[in-house]
């Protein structure tokens, strides 16, 4: 395959990953509003299609993380092997991590109506299961953030080196990425008190 056109199919799967990303991302958060599990998992039950969709998108970043990194890896490879190598490894990593929330998405969709008509012990049951499956949402983040910003960091060195972009437009790259490599982990912990989609959401799109 010619390299301007590994180089547009790589800028049109970013574009996608993306926007899929955002878009699933924010509709998630509109069907999982509620003031408690059992108005959580009634808002989803009561929103299958749209959560649907969102299993979707993210099922789609899957592949679009895989497409991305074989197209970033054609395009890195004749200036460092061993950095690209490394950084496609992050990215097919970053890809399967991506299946842990569309999972938890798609047991959602199972035990939501089964929450939301359950009584006594089998509703305390279910509400604790989907409360885990919201967290697991979050913590999917924690751990492929990191991923994505050392793959994301490697590719604007490599890139960088090889003048294939501008050298300040690189080297910001990097840094963002280093960024969030540092203030996702940190979360957890309340060093970075943020609500990690705003975190996530703006270095990811600043280091790609």
């Amino acid at each position: 395959m010619a390299r301007t056109t590994v180089a547009r199919l790589g800028g049109f799967t970013f574009l996608f990953y993306i926007s899929a990303s955002i878009v699933g991302t924010n509709l998630f958060a509109r069907i999982t509003k509620g003031d408690g599990i059992a108005a959580k998992l009634a808002n989803i039950a009561a929103h299958r299609p749209q959560m649907g969709l969102c299993f979707i998108l993210t099922l789609l970043t899957i592949f679009a993380a895989l497409i991305l990194a074989v197209a970033l890896y054609a395009l890195t490879r004749d200036e460092d092997a061993g950095l690209a190598l490394l950084a496609l490894t992050c990215r097919v990593v970053e890809g399967m991590l991506n299946a842990v929330p569309a999972t938890a998405m798609l047991a959602l969709l199972s035990v939501a109506p089964q929450a939301s008509t359950a009584t006594g012990s089998e509703a305390a049951a279910s509400n604790a299961l989907g409360s885990s499956l919201l967290r697991l949402q979050g913590w999917s983040v924690i751990v492929s953030a990191p991923v994505f910003g050392v793959g994301s960091a490697l590719y604007y060195y490599v890139l960088a080196r090889a003048r294939s972009v501008p050298g300040l437009l690189a080297y910001f790259g990097v840094l963002s990425s280093v960024l969030l490599v540092i203030a996702i982990p940190l979360e957890p912990l309340q060093i970075v008190r943020a609500r990690w989609p705003s975190i996530y959401g703006c270095l990811r799109l600043s280091s790609n």
